[in-house]
């Protein structure tokens, strides 16, 4: 970290930094653990022209989130420009190796957070990020068009447009549509993480779930779940405890399957190489 931000992170801190160190927990950003003498900050640094957007986007699903009171997030400090990119400062949390009971914890904590709907429609007010990837999050009243339009289509016309996958490799959009609609079921809104993999969630040393990084709409619940599955999966404490609040209802893993087409950038090579192959059978 350079002298000048240094400086400016003090004076807008109020604090005189002790020590900075570079750490991990920021995928596609700089992330720093900011030392004062009695407090600790994590701090995020990215250049990229849509930095600021992206913090702020950040910053916002983090609250949206807390408010709810169902799980835990990082108290976010400050969300600032710089003259090429931008910064986030949050409270530092020490994470540790989740325990089978604090994953047990966090399955109800997420699905009680899943419950708690402030929203009538799919999407949200605001469009934000998945990694560095623009979400489109325009609302719409029916969870098979919104999931289509503004997830299926845009995250599969990017994988051509990339040249990882080819036209022909990708179902229509009518096919899409008549599928969705025939698999999903009609569900309430959700408040999601949306991008929930295992580098999303972290438990501190006192043992609480913490949610982080967040691509936050609303949609259908079983998008986090899908989501949790693509790395290895969270352990059956976590799913036992969850699906106590939601029982099966029939047609989960074909819903999976089709939300496990949403993905970051990193993972096209997935969706070509396991994801088509295997499953495309859903979409003749």
């Amino acid at each position: 970290m350079d002298k000048h931000l240094k400086d400016r992170l003090e004076y807008l801190l109020c604090v005189n930094i002790e020590s900075i160190r570079s750490i991990s927990g920021g995928d596609i950003s700089q992330a720093y653990l900011l030392e004062t003498e009695s407090e600790r900050f994590f701090c995020k640094v990215n250049h990229a022209d849509q930095a600021n957007k992206m913090f702020l986007a950040e910053k916002k699903a983090l609250e949206e989130i807390a408010r709810t009171k169902e799980i835990a997030v990082p108290k976010v400090v400050l969300c600032e420009v710089l003259d090429k990119g931008g910064f986030l400062v949050m409270e530092y949390i020490e994470p540790k190796r989740a325990s089978p009971k604090e994953m047990e914890q966090f399955g109800h904590q997420l699905a009680q957070f899943h419950q708690k709907s402030a929203a009538n429609t799919f999407g949200w007010e605001t469009d934000n990020y998945i990694g560095s990837l623009p979400q489109s999050n325009k609302e719409n009243e029916g969870w098979a068009k919104f999931y289509v339009a503004e997830r299926l289509i845009p995250q599969l016309r990017l994988s051509v447009d990339s040249k990882r996958l080819q036209n022909d490799e990708i179902p229509s959009e009518q096919r899409l549509l008549e599928i969705c609609h025939k698999l999903f079921p009609d569900v309430k809104p959700s408040l999601l993480h949306g991008d929930l993999w295992s580098g999303n969630y972290m438990v501190s040393q006192e043992g609480r779930p913490y949610l982080i990084d967040p691509a936050t709409y609303y949609g259908h619940h079983e998008v986090d779940i899908a989501m949790t599955r693509l790395f290895g999966g969270f352990g059956n404490q976590f799913y036992g405890a969850y699906a106590e609040h939601f029982p099966k209802i029939g047609g989960e893993k074909e819903r999976n399957d089709i939300y496990s087409f949403v993905l970051s950038a990193c993972t096209f090579e997935f969706v070509r190489e396991v994801i088509l192959p295997k499953r495309t059978a859903y979409f003749r």
